[in-house]
């Protein structure tokens, strides 16, 4: 089974494209998760440059963030999907629904990107994230014992936020959401919040250990089922992700360093 590491374009918006592509590229990544420009002349750009610097990309709806009302988020988000889904990426990573939606309008959210998916036969996957429809482990498993098909992006840095835990009395939950996980994002978080300082910092590595444990089981059953590849996606991410000092407002670590030194751990734990 291949392994496929992408760089979030996510805290980069300020380096102009060809710039940023060619760092990614210099960095060792094989490709790249983003946002695509709605704008069709901008989104054909992006993604004629990304394939001709040779790299994949993963494409990546969250705006639908900014729409609370129930109507006009389904709106967006199959605007966004049918929108990420003409660049015919590897996969689309979509932040679907919200917490405090009921079970009917989130499942017809899905059942909305199920039908995305199905007519241009581009994977998509929903992101484990705070907030949305996945926000917690038990908000999650009615959909997923209803749609045993549903892929998920693990992102289980939010599950330590909204657990406040390690989640180490959820083995048996995390063992049925495991297989069903296509995509992850490789952020480490805690008790206390979704991304540590420095995840190389040796206060941090009781927590470091318990997601890259995570990380081996999902690899594993992917290989065990004959998948042909697993796609990760390190997500360090800016400010307020990236903690700042008080008063000056200085960042504590480098979210872009912290990606490529996240992306070179990945490969030599699983280069074989």
């Amino acid at each position: 089974m291949k392994l496929q590491i992408f760089a979030p374009h996510w805290g980069n918006a300020h380096i102009a494209r060809d710039s940023w592509i060619a760092s990614v590229k210099a960095a060792g990544f094989d490709g790249i998760e983003m946002s695509l420009p709605l704008e069709q002349k901008e989104r054909e750009a992006w993604t004629r440059a990304i394939e001709d610097a040779g790299l994949l990309l993963i494409a990546q709806q969250w705006e639908t963030v900014f729409h609370s009302d129930f109507k006009a988020h389904k709106q967006a988000l199959r605007e966004l999907l049918q929108s990420a889904c003409t660049a015919n990426p590897v996969l689309v990573n979509t932040h679907t629904g919200k917490d405090f939606y009921s079970f009917a309008q989130n499942s017809e959210l899905l059942d909305l990107a199920d039908s995305i998916s199905q007519e241009t036969g581009v994977p998509i996957v929903h992101e484990i994230h705070r907030s949305r429809f996945s926000a917690h482990p038990m908000l999650l498993m009615p959909y997923l014992q209803q749609r045993p098909q549903l892929q998920l992006n693990a992102d289980l840095s939010h599950w330590c936020v909204a657990c406040e835990s390690l989640l180490e009395d959820q083995a048996e939950m995390l063992a049925q959401i495991f297989p069903q996980v296509r995509h992850i994002h490789a952020r480490v978080g805690h008790q206390q919040g979704p991304q540590v300082n420095d995840f190389r910092a040796p206060e941090h590595a009781t927590v470091l250990e318990q997601h890259l444990g995570w990380w081996d089981q999902i690899l594993l059953q992917r290989q065990e089922r004959g998948e042909p590849y697993l796609t990760i996606t390190p997500e360090f991410g800016p400010t307020p992700y990236t903690q700042t000092l008080p008063y000056t407002n200085q960042v504590v670590s480098d979210a872009w360093e912290l990606n490529v030194a996240m992306m070179q751990l990945l490969r030599a734990r699983y280069q074989n």
